[in-house]
């Protein structure tokens, strides 16, 4: 794009680069009036950190909507994007793996009517079920490699005549003024048009932000190398506790899980990784390679060659669920500039990461068309109920 042009359109600035502002910058992108830049400290590149969260995710696709009709629209809007990214030959394919998915449930649950939109969706006979399970079901659906897929959006970006700037934010007035200026040594710029806030757990420090309903909810995997695994399962005990063995498009396979609020602790603990194997096996027994089981019952040792990695990472938690709205700032050089927040995802960011962002799309369009008001537009809340986590 000339430059000429990039100076004729609207400058946004998001900032975050996880899924949900790699996304978001994306959508912003497809509407052809904006120039978008992403401001972040940590990028998909990087190596693997605490920091950075969405390098940890599973991650599938199994909605936990429930009967929240706005959040079931988010995510079935977010796989229709990725089911047709992920078809042979579509832009994304090598990034996704289309698998048979089984959910097996050991709670009350009474049924799975919000995930019948998914294809295949079937109810499992009771001769089917595993474990403590009451009821399961199963349906067709997508596990992506989230470190290539990250990468991928990244690339897009950038292909769209995106800039990223690295920097540590200690407030959103340092943007509001003068754009990226400070951050790049560029000449005085004269502002910015929008921010888009897409700063997951950064929202609870973030200076502007400093959302105190943010909070981490960390959880731990283990990443395996079984190629010959191409399905996934996932068990939620009654209790609570959540197992999953997620296979993925190079033949890893993550395993996982917990849900832990305020646990900020940033490597996997021994002792956790043990039991989440133990788990995992329990599930998925095919997880051991086949050729060492050949007269015998699995065991963990079984699985330890097999080991690439053990991970942890945190969520970001958000009471209420994910805040989408717009709110105005006053600044020195474009009057009432829009900040529009879209952060709060849980560990269901993957998951509803398109359709949410259509919805700040739209926030931030209907903002920049309609002006600033007398006072802040109120936003849309979205959310689900704060004890459910997600992945």
């Amino acid at each position: 794009m000339a430059q000429s042009n990039v100076n004729q359109l609207k400058e946004i600035i998001v900032i975050g680069a996880g899924v949900i502002g790699l996304t978001t910058a994306l959508r912003i992108q497809a509407q052809g009036a904006y120039h978008v830049t992403i401001v972040a400290e940590t990028f998909p590149t990087d190596p693997k950190s605490i920091r950075y969260t969405s390098h940890w995710a599973g991650a599938h696709h199994v909605s936990h909507a429930y009967d929240d009709q706005r959040q079931r629209k988010i995510d079935q809007d977010t796989f229709n994007v990725l089911w047709k990214l992920s078809e042979p030959g579509g832009a994304a394919e090598g990034c996704f793996l289309r698998h048979t998915q089984t959910e097996y449930r050991g709670d009350d649950l009474p049924n799975a009517k919000w995930l019948q939109y998914m294809p295949d969706f079937k109810y499992i006979e009771s001769h089917e079920l595993r474990g403590s399970a009451k009821m399961g079901f199963s349906f067709s659906t997508i596990t992506m490699n989230t470190p290539v897929y990250l990468n991928w959006l990244l690339s897009r970006f950038h292909a769209n005549n995106g800039t990223i700037v690295r920097a540590s934010l200690q407030h959103i007035s340092q943007l509001l003024e003068r754009g990226t200026t400070p951050y790049t040594g560029a000449q005085l710029g004269s502002g910015v048009d929008a921010l888009v806030i897409c700063a997951g757990l950064g929202a609870r420090a973030l200076g502007g932000v400093e959302d105190k309903d943010v909070y981490p909810i960390r959880g731990q995997t283990v990443l395996l190398r079984a190629p010959w695994v191409k399905f996934g399962r996932t068990m939620t005990e009654a209790d609570g506790t959540y197992t999953y063995t997620m296979p993925r498009s190079n033949g890893d396979v993550l395993c996982g899980g917990t849900r832990v609020p305020n646990d900020w602790y940033p490597l996997p603990r021994p002792e956790i990784t043990e039991d989440i194997l133990a788990r995992a096996l329990k599930l998925t027994p095919e997880l051991a390679p086949p050729q060492t089981c050949l007269d015998r019952e699995p065991t963990i040792e079984d699985l330890r060659p097999i080991i690439i990695e053990p991970g942890c990472g945190l969520r970001p938690g958000r009471k209420g669920g994910i805040r989408i709205e717009v709110e105005w700032f006053d600044t020195p050089m474009r009057g009432k500039v829009p900040v529009v927040y879209n952060y709060g995802h849980s560990g269901y960011g993957f998951l509803s990461s398109w359709g949410s962002a259509d919805m700040a799309v739209d926030l931030l369009e209907c903002a920049l068309k309609a002006g600033a008001p007398a006072e802040a537009i109120p936003g849309s809340g979205v959310g689900r109920p704060s004890d459910n986590p997600g992945n």
